[in-house]
């Protein structure tokens, strides 16, 4: 009985338009005394029930089956759903509606419609997604509705399984380190020595993607061949990657707007910083996972992260600034949007000591149409002044600029002009990359001050254009090439 009457609730409008036509004919086959009406009206009042009595009869054991190859897929990328529909019953089924839910964010409505299921047969039910915005998807539960013939009543079975599908943000295969690459990463890292004054480490041969500051010169003049440092770890290989996330520095809507060309950026740069072993920290103002709060060497688990975050309304830049300070790191990349020099100047100084630091400067006026053909703004020649003053890094990105394309390492170019003054200089052209050498921190102020030195000594100053390969290095053996002497900076 309580299956009857929860077929007729069921009914659907056509089945309730049947019911209402057959009262009203039998209320005036009572008021004129018409017997014929009479007849029509209960007739129509007869075949919704029987619709509902057929559907609440046709009992079917069913059982579904959701396959989703790959559950990780990439935006724009596409993802395969396959089902398959076991009908366990003794009888076979009649007409089936197959609704299976998918978010309105991935733009497809998946229904079929199967004649007929034999008693113990299966059918099989594919469909595809190309989700064009990253984040978790729940695709699911799958509905089957029991129609009767005449789609008087509708019955609707729900299945409860559901499937997770993680959209990434797009991600760039970024160049590895190469020997003899002239674009360096600013650094200024000192070497430790015991306390007889001898280097505390051994040596084995280069590998490639080993890290080129840890190159011994002496050990590779005298064998012919690279050689690189084994010491003990004084510092984690670890690289904090913090992304600004501030609604109000970005520009655009969707996926081409300029905060979703960042954190493709930031994707790019997870999946190459783990490639070369470094445990990466993600710094946002969205709550990071506890394993992406230690830091993490898995990239996958980046790139779910990095796939949820969103931008907020509110950012308190100087809690985030302070777990950067205190990220013991051995490597900084910051991305940013729009950045006043004030904020340039507290994130500068929040890069920990002896760190490789490269900032993402997005020229965010280039996203909007009327602007795309300005070279850029004052506030942005101000930051990148700024930064360069603490030895950091700078790369700057157009609309339309691709990440491989503006990576140091990538174009074999030396450091681009920008000297140890900080003066502002005319806006580099898309692709181009700001290097310039640490300066010594003022004793009295504790910031950077005086001249800017290469390689930590006292004594230099700082040259400005590209650094001779040949400089301070030790003479190789005939017709083997040696990379550049990178104490003064990082190669990447």
């Amino acid at each position: 009985m309580l299956d009857f009457l929860a077929a007729m609730r069921a009914l659907t409008i056509r089945g309730l338009c049947f019911v209402a036509t057959g009262l009203a004919c039998c209320a005036l086959a009572a008021t004129v005394g018409e017997e014929d009406l009479l007849r029509v009206g209960m007739l129509l009042l007869a075949l919704p029930v029987c619709a509902a009595a057929f559907v609440c009869k046709t009992r079917y054991r069913l059982a579904c089956h959701r396959l989703l190859v790959p559950a990780r897929v990439a935006v724009g990328g596409a993802a395969a759903v396959s089902i398959r529909i076991d009908n366990m019953s003794g009888r076979p089924s009649s007409v089936l509606l197959v609704d299976d839910e998918v978010p309105d964010r991935l733009g497809l409505r998946a229904r079929f419609v199967l004649d007929r299921v034999e008693a113990g047969g299966a059918r099989y039910l594919t469909y595809k997604l190309r989700p064009q915005l990253r984040g978790r998807y729940l695709i699911g539960p799958m509905a089957i509705r029991i129609t009767d013939p005449f789609g008087l009543c509708e019955l609707t079975r729900t299945f409860r399984s559901r499937d997770e599908l993680i959209v990434t943000p797009p991600v760039e295969t970024l160049p590895l380190a190469r020997p003899g690459s002239h674009t360096t990463i600013s650094t200024h890292r000192r070497r430790r020595t015991s306390a007889t004054g001898i280097d505390d480490f051994s040596t084995r041969p280069y590998h490639p993607g080993d890290d080129l500051r840890r190159v011994h010169w002496r050990t590779s003049a005298r064998t012919g061949e690279l050689m690189v440092r084994q010491e003990e770890s004084f510092r984690p290989s670890n690289a904090a990657l913090f992304l600004d996330t501030r609604s109000a520095v970005w520009a655009g809507q969707g996926p081409m707007s300029s905060f979703e060309w960042a954190v493709g950026a930031a994707a790019s740069i997870a999946v190459y910083l783990t490639g070369m072993g470094k445990a990466v920290r993600l710094i946002c103002d969205n709550a990071p996972a506890p394993a992406a709060a230690r830091g993490s060497r898995n990239p996958a688990a980046l790139l779910d992260e990095l796939a949820v975050v969103n931008t907020t309304d509110t950012l308190s830049t100087q809690r985030v600034y302070s777990r950067l300070r205190t990220a013991d790191s051995s490597m900084v990349v910051a991305i940013l949007g729009r950045t006043d020099p004030a904020q340039a100047v507290v994130l500068a100084r929040a890069r920990p000591r002896d760190a490789a630091a490269i900032v993402l400067l997005v020229n965010v006026a280039t996203w909007d149409e009327g602007e795309r053909s300005a070279s850029g703004t004052e506030g942005l020649q101000a930051c990148r002044a700024v930064f360069q003053r603490h030895g950091w890094t700078v790369i700057i990105a157009r609309y339309g600029d691709r990440l491989t394309a503006l990576w140091p390492g990538t174009t074999g170019k030396g450091p681009a002009r920008g000297g140890g003054t900080g003066a502002a200089t005319p806006e580099p052209a898309a692709g181009d990359m700001i290097h310039d050498s640490p300066r010594t921190p003022d004793p009295t102020t504790g910031g950077p001050g005086g001249d800017a030195v290469a390689g930590g000594s006292p004594t230099s100053k700082a040259v400005s254009g590209p650094v001779s390969e040949h400089a301070s290095k030790p003479a190789a053996e005939p017709g083997r090439a040696l990379p550049m002497d990178t104490r003064a900076g990082a190669a990447l």
